[in-house]
């Protein structure tokens, strides 16, 4: 009877735990037996997680309407018309961040951060302005506001006593906050906050219409701070603004040197659901079409720093959509200006679409070849499961077919040890020899190609202030295999171009190819963008001497280089990862094309520093980590 009854035990251990595997550790961790009752308990190894992501918003309802018309020496917070003051703005806050949140106000009348005035709208320029303060008599006029009242479940504090009257504030103040236990459910409530305005009219203030504005923004955490605030930037110094509050990433100050000429740093920024265009000194780039962009590590010459700091902030472009979506991305390119070669493109020449596969959102141009690209380094690592189908990229299929891409890259500070799996590609054969592309499996782990554009800190750089740190914006470093999305290293022969690739569905990598191959626009698509359209069809000094013909020296390559590297080209010196270690971060960087030039070498763009420039036309070991860029199919 108790045999059975040990029996019945170990049967109901193992129905718990869902599996049971005698004599194998392939599904348990672990497995005990109990020496007294011979029970086996077995330990799953792996944890069953949830993500929640964090969602919040800030919506305003002004009612009434914010107006009103004062007679001189009046103050209308304490008047019966207006007893409560010049109108109500109710801030309602959704929000299921544990840590809380904050909401900060600053004035921004005319859309000018920290203008705390009330504007005439008179045409006379001269007319006097509204000063904000809290007077309510006297001969000076004056504007107010306060925060009324807090409700919901959630209700937050309010700081900084604006529970009465206050001035606008002319820097970013946080005026109420929440530490913890915020809106969470299917159908969140959410939280409101009532802020109300004031004015007293002096006897001498004029008649006419006087206008004025306070910003509110909420961050969370609530130990955050409002990022989307103008900086100034000291003397000798270059400072980077994320330009918006929901951005990832930090960037160093870079100190700008003694001379005029300065290499830009990369961006270590991103933001979900937009593409990152390049810097500006205008904070209002993204939507002024006369405003300056420069690329992400273009080098300008600009005035003496020595006296002055130069701040840049980052020029933001909403994805308009899926970049699978065809008839999306022809109606986009048609649209986008081509960008013209004098350093004078704007925002115009620009938008940003989504990649299904992992919703990395890309920035894109109609660059000066005529053609759509993608202008910033491709970022895939991972995908959906149901991307392997073929429905969103080229190249993909069934892991039979090309192999499950479930993970393209791993971190490089990763362990590298012979025991470790990597979910990776990367080369595990001789430089010469047969060999193939392995997925997930432990072979050399030193062919493993890293990635950058993860948020944990180990892959990216936390604070860089020069370009030979991992940047974001560098993207990831593939094999060509991998670019092309080809488990087999002896697949694709001289002179020949895949059909396949990692790129969105519907796009491609560029062809590239040697001298012989340059004898229409059909061919090296990087000499197509780098000679004919950026350098007016001025052909390299060693053209009919070379097989593979490149700019080289500072005043022939350097201008053709910093082209690249300029708005909205936005090539980057992104470096390359040869066998086993990064190289040439912030003076070199590498893009592969399509086209290869031997059963173990492809063609490649390639700029480094002022030093040359080959526009496609050079090739190198297919195991070699580079930086992949997509092109659209021509409309």
């Amino acid at each position: 009877m108790k045999k059975k009854l040990r029996l019945m035990a170990y049967i109901i251990i193992c129905s718990l735990a869902f599996a049971c595997v005698l004599g194998s550790s392939d599904v348990f961790a672990t497995c005990t037996t109990d020496s007294n009752t011979g029970v086996v308990t077995c330990t799953e190894s792996a944890s069953a997680s949830v993500t929640v992501a964090k969602a919040c918003t800030l919506t305003a309802n002004t009612s009434p309407a914010h107006t009103a018309t004062l007679a001189n020496g009046i103050y209308s917070a304490t008047t019966t018309e207006y007893a409560s003051g010049i109108g109500k703005t109710t801030l309602k806050v959704v929000c299921n961040d544990a840590s809380g949140f904050s909401i900060y106000a600053v004035g921004y009348t005319n859309n000018e951060y920290g203008n705390t005035k009330l504007m005439s709208n008179e045409q006379d320029a001269t007319a006097p302005i509204i000063n904000t303060g809290t007077q309510d008599s006297g001969s000076t006029s004056a504007w107010s506001m306060k925060l009324t009242s807090v409700t919901g479940t959630y209700a937050p504090t309010l700081d900084n006593s604006f529970g009465s009257y206050h001035s606008v504030p002319s820097t970013y103040t946080r005026v109420a906050y929440r530490t913890s236990g915020t809106d969470a459910g299917s159908s969140p409530t959410g939280s409101s906050v009532d802020t109300t305005y004031a004015a007293f009219i002096g006897p001498t203030q004029p008649a006419g219409t006087y206008v004025g504005k306070v910003k509110y923004t909420l961050v969370h955490p609530n130990t955050n701070t409002p990022k989307d605030a103008p900086i100034t930037c000291a003397a000798n110094k270059i400072c980077y603004s994320p330009n918006a509050n929901d951005v990832e990433g930090t960037m160093g100050v870079q100190s700008a040197g003694s001379n005029n000429t300065y290499t830009l740093l990369a961006s270590n920024f991103s933001r979900k659901g937009y593409g990152f265009a390049g810097w500006s000194e205008s904070q209002n780039a993204a939507s002024d079409p006369t405003a300056k962009i420069y690329g992400p590590q273009e080098t300008i010459t600009t005035g003496n720093l020595n006296s002055k700091g130069m701040s840049l902030y980052a020029v933001w472009v909403k994805s308009e959509g899926s970049i699978q979506d065809s008839s999306k991305v022809t109606a986009v390119c048609n649209r986008l200006t081509q960008a013209p070669t004098d350093g004078t493109a704007n925002i115009s020449s620009v938008s940003a679409l989504t990649d299904q596969r992992d919703d990395e959102t890309y920035a894109i141009a109609k660059l000066a070849d005529g053609n759509c690209w993608m202008i910033e380094n491709l970022r895939l690592e991972s995908t959906n499961s149901d991307n392997f189908t073929g429905a969103l990229a080229q190249g993909y299929g069934t892991s039979a077919t090309y192999g499950d891409f479930g993970g393209l890259a791993d971190a490089e500070s990763a362990n590298f040890s012979n025991s470790t799996t990597a979910n990776s590609l990367y080369y595990s054969g001789t430089q010469e020899g047969t060999a193939s592309i392995d997925i997930g499996t432990t072979n050399n782990p030193g062919y493993r190609m890293p990635r950058y554009n993860n948020t944990n800190t180990s892959a990216r750089a936390s604070d860089p202030t020069s370009n030979s740190t991992s940047m974001y914006s560098y993207g990831n470093y593939y094999t060509w295999h991998a670019a092309i999305a080809d488990l087999t290293y002896n697949g694709t022969n001289n002179s020949s171009v895949t059909n396949t690739s990692l790129c969105p569905k519907g796009w491609r990598l560029p062809k590239g190819g040697n001298k012989t191959r340059i004898t229409s626009n059909n061919d090296n698509e990087f000499w197509n963008l780098v000679v004919v359209g950026l350098n007016g069809g001025t052909l390299p000094a060693n053209y009919d001497s070379s097989s593979y013909p490149y700019y080289t020296g500072a005043a022939e390559a350097g201008p053709v280089a910093n082209a690249l590297r300029a708005y909205p080209n936005n090539f980057l010196y992104s470096g390359t990862f040869d066998t086993s270690s990064a190289l040439g971060r912030g003076s070199g960087g590498r893009y592969w094309s399509s086209t290869a030039s031997s059963i173990v070498e492809s063609y490649f763009l390639y700029l480094y520093s002022t030093t040359y420039v080959r526009p496609g036309t050079d090739d190198y070991y297919k195991y070699n980590g580079q930086s992949t860029r997509c092109i659209a199919p021509a409309s």
